[in-house]
């Protein structure tokens, strides 16, 4: 057995440990899988934070927390007598092989990696009876996220704008639309407008989730630096006045510009 098999089946006796009925974790044996599933998003958001950082020390631990939650759905699961890890880590496997035919099968088909991929997909979804373009588009996912993949299956089936100036005026548009919205409407068009920006970003080839990743973390440095001038300055920024603190943030941006130039 190697040391990796020799770890894995070492957390998976701990969570059969702390689940055990009798001499178990009371925090663990009282859980499920509705319980368990937000640390699973959480975790998987700490390790895309771990990476974005380039902190690989804590990725190391993040990836752990990660597979944490793995071992205990699968755990879950076994107890109900459904699947085990085993059963897991079989499913993903059979999953890879049958989707890279070029690497563990006998096909030489010419076709590029991604046109394959979303062909072996397809099929995967219509053998679980899936019909629509946009069938299997997982509701759990983060909103701008899910935007961004329900446009994309759109586009595989031709729905989309042609170039992105097309994208452009459905958003300006949509801004109309919520400045002139009832209270009733604010909420549905202020999701259209969204939705809009969203389809400008991606048809700019640029990812929304990485777009506004990257706009807040400046303005979160942008907003620390004009406290700390603030402070500096013996100033309360809360107490300052609107201009007074637009005045400090384009201090922020004129000392970013002389720091770049």
């Amino acid at each position: 057995m190697t040391q990796h098999h020799h770890q894995i089946d070492r957390l998976l006796g701990i969570m059969a440990r702390l689940r055990d009925p009798v001499s178990g974790c009371e925090w663990d044996r009282a859980q499920d899988f509705s319980t368990i599933a937000p640390y699973t998003i959480e975790e998987a958001y700490e390790v895309a934070d771990a990476i974005a950082r380039e902190d690989l020390a804590d990725l190391r631990g993040e990836l752990g927390d990660l597979l944490l939650q793995v071992v205990f759905h699968a755990r879950m699961a076994e107890e109900l007598g459904h699947f085990a890890f085993g059963d897991v880590a079989a499913a993903i496997s059979d999953k890879l092989e049958a989707r890279h035919p070029h690497i563990f099968g006998d096909e030489t088909s010419g076709d590029a990696q991604t046109e394959r991929w979303e062909k072996l997909k397809a099929k995967e979804r219509a053998s679980k009876g899936e019909t629509s373009a946009v069938d299997g588009v997982a509701i759990s996912l983060p909103a701008l996220m899910r935007a961004e993949k329900l446009q994309k299956r759109a586009a595989r089936v031709g729905f989309d704008w042609p170039d992105p100036s097309g994208a452009a005026e459905k958003v300006a548009e949509e801004v109309v639309e919520l400045a002139e919205a009832s209270d009733a409407e604010r909420l549905e068009e202020a999701g259209d407008l969204l939705f809009a920006a969203v389809n400008l970003v991606r048809l700019n080839g640029i990812a929304p989730e990485d777009a506004l990743r990257v706009a807040n973390a400046k303005f979160e440095r942008r907003f620390r630096a004009m406290e700390a001038f603030a402070t500096k300055e013996g100033r309360d920024f809360a107490a300052l006045s609107l201009g007074e603190q637009e005045a400090y943030w384009q201090a922020v941006k004129a000392s970013e510009r002389a720091e770049t130039a």
